[in-house]
């Protein structure tokens, strides 16, 4: 019996990959136990923070509204350094080792949808200037004992701290203008398509 001519072509199948490109897509995995670690270290800072948690209980008619707030900020800087975390792991997995398959699952984390190497450097950019401006909002609140044995800072000390967290943002608006060069204006698409 012969094929009509209209009916369509099976693909061909494709060929599989040669030993050595099989090898260097495989070596990927290699990666996996980093991420397992990362996951062991979100467990310590889960530790560390419910440790911190306790310790603010026991003292909370102790302290001061300043060794307060001074715990507190720093229950805040474990807690963005885990979101920190789960970025890395998650979408770091989801980059360069392997795909997740969270599509219909109803807990997929919004911005995992869109996803790739360029938006997991901004991300990671914007918590680390998070996490730097907790350690400078602590030092802020104990600049006015410096020069006392009460703290551990210095005048050279707060300014290299301010030096430092301005350097990250720099850093984060450098890298997101040059992701941003990077990308096709979106009227230009359209102007070429009707040149065509």
């Amino acid at each position: 019996m012969s094929m009509a001519s209209d009916d369509p072509a099976v693909p061909p199948r494709e060929p599989g990959l040669r030993p050595l490109p099989q090898l260097i897509f495989g070596s990927r995995w290699l990666q996996l136990p980093l991420y397992l670690g990362l996951i062991v270290a979100q467990g310590v800072y889960v530790i560390l923070f419910l440790k911190e948690l306790w310790h603010l209980i026991l003292h909370s008619f102790d302290f001061s509204e300043q060794q307060i707030m001074l715990v507190v900020l720093g229950l805040i800087d474990v807690v963005m350094i885990s979101n920190l975390l789960i970025m890395v792991i998650v979408g770091g997995y989801e980059t360069f080792v392997s795909r997740l398959e969270l599509e219909n699952h109803p807990d997929q984390p919004e911005w995992l949808s869109h996803v790739n190497a360029s938006v997991l450097k901004i991300k990671l950019a914007m918590a680390i200037i998070g996490i730097s401006s907790i350690h400078l909002l602590r030092t802020f609140i104990e600049a006015g004992s410096l020069g006392s044995d009460r703290t551990g800072y210095t005048e050279t000390g707060v300014m290299w701290q301010t030096i430092i967290h301005c350097v990250f943002i720099l850093s984060a608006i450098g890298i997101a203008t040059v992701d941003r060069m990077g990308q096709p204006i979106p009227g230009n698409s359209h102007k070429a398509l009707r040149h065509a």
